[in-house]
């Protein structure tokens, strides 16, 4: 497997199970980087490598009136400013091929979201950049079928490559996690990470807004590492009920250390196993 490189983190063969992880939405600097700072506390008394995420825009609301974030100017000033203070690379969304090139100068790791990860000419722009990339399985898509998205970044000539579970449609308004997809889309070479909270979201399931299910993000979390992954993404909050967007999906920022310890305790048993 190759092993990526993402600014001072390394993810893939030999490398420590890695976190990706923040608030789902830029809510503003003073929240956001309080959350940062928090889980970067975390992961440095865990030993997780650590990525902040957080979106500058969302740009497939379930409704037009809802929150999408401060945009790319002011959403990149925002995660400059947290990428200098924790010194830790940062992860966004990116939706066109024309938000690319400024976003690169700032993101460490360009993410495609799941609806966008058939998008030909945004793949090949992002993987032009030279960034790392970090691709969200459509919840229509077979794990096989991310071959051929692969095919098309390494076409832009970019090898710095992830692949992310998060759900698939299972009904209306709803997601179920294939376990199989972890080791199929790892057979394709490339580090696989697995979202939890996306995973448990009831896309649409509160009418104008999405529905969720956090509750079972420990349980789902503990089952993928199990099955062997080699990050994790989790949108987390200090205040859930409060966020302004995916509330009902991310985790309280006080549950996630406990969370990250059984995932490294089952983490450990699944490498030696190997």
């Amino acid at each position: 497997m190759n092993t990526i490189n993402i600014s001072n983190v390394k993810i893939g063969a030999g490398q420590p199970l890695a976190l990706l992880a923040g608030p789902c939405v830029i809510e503003g600097l003073e929240r956001s980087l309080k959350i940062g700072r928090e889980i970067k506390a975390i992961t440095s008394r865990l030993g997780i490598p650590y990525i902040f995420k957080a979106s500058f825009d969302k740009a497939n609301r379930s409704s037009y009136a809802g929150f999408r974030g401060p945009g790319l100017e002011e959403g990149l000033k925002i995660l400059k400013i947290i990428k200098d203070e924790l010194q830790v690379p940062v992860v966004s969304d990116i939706h066109c091929s024309t938000q690319i090139e400024e976003a690169a100068k700032v993101i460490d790791l360009l993410q495609i979201p799941a609806f966008l990860c058939r998008q030909t000419d945004l793949l090949y722009a992002a993987a032009k950049s030279g960034k790392a990339i970090n691709v969200k399985k459509g919840q229509f898509m077979s794990p096989n079928d991310m071959k051929n998205v692969i095919d098309k970044l390494r076409e832009g000539g970019n090898e710095n490559i992830m692949l992310t579970e998060r759900g698939a449609t299972f009904g209306y308004n709803n997601l179920v996690v294939d376990m199989r997809s972890f080791p199929i889309m790892r057979s394709f070479g490339y580090p696989v990470v697995f979202d939890a909270t996306h995973s448990v979201q009831l896309p649409g399931g509160a009418g104008t807004s999405s529905a969720g299910n956090r509750e079972y993000v420990e349980y789902l979390t503990r089952a993928a590492v199990g099955v062997g992954v080699d990050a994790l993404f989790m949108e987390v909050h200090d205040n859930p009920e409060e966020a302004l967007c995916d509330g009902p999906n991310m985790v309280y920022l006080d549950k996630l250390e406990d969370i990250l310890k059984d995932a490294l305790a089952i983490d450990n048993i699944v490498r030696k196993h190997k």
